[in-house]
């Protein structure tokens, strides 16, 4: 798969990035809004995390969308990704600060998970939270994750940094 396919649920539409994205990722992640992602991040750091959800696709047949709502405002991103330091896949989240607390990142998350143990061919997906990302972790816990205090970390990070919690293949995936 050289770019993401488009997935539509009840209220959302997760899509390709397109480059129109970048400017207002960057202007998130430059903020204390990215803290518990390792931010605030430079353009530069942005760029290079922009471009390698992007990447991913034809690297590794997974990667990064961008989540639209039905009226095809832009709420924020998910991926399946596994960036060169980490061990495992993930599934991760981000919900823009004006569309937080409406449900979006669950159900932008359960269509990326239902994706990769569905046609994404998955057998495990992981979740690497901050913790004291307490909307992270209620979040992979809503959707059934369990907190997995054996899975090996990515590089250079130790269990005061990241907690890692394993999601169960749906039922119906």
């Amino acid at each position: 798969m050289t770019t993401a396919p488009t997935l539509t649920t009840e209220r959302l539409r997760l899509r390709p990035y397109r480059i129109e994205d970048f400017e207002t990722i960057a202007a998130l992640m430059a903020s204390d809004w990215s803290v518990h992602m390792g931010g605030p991040f430079t353009h530069e750091q942005t760029w290079a995390y922009f471009a390698s959800e992007v990447a991913n696709w034809p690297l590794r047949g997974h990667g990064g969308w961008s989540v639209e709502l039905a009226d095809g405002t832009f709420a924020g991103q998910v991926s399946v990704n596994r960036m060169a330091h980490w061990p495992e896949t993930e599934l991760g989240w981000t919900v823009w600060p004006a569309h937080e607390g409406k449900g979006i990142a669950f159900e932008a998350a359960q269509a990326a998970r239902d994706w990769a143990f569905g046609p994404g061919g998955l057998s495990t997906l992981v979740s690497y939270i901050a913790p004291g990302n307490a909307r992270s972790v209620a979040l992979a816990r809503r959707l059934g994750a369990v907190d997995d205090a054996e899975a090996p970390l990515p590089e250079g990070e130790t269990r005061a940094d990241t907690h890692v919690y394993r999601h169960p293949k749906p039922e119906h995936a």
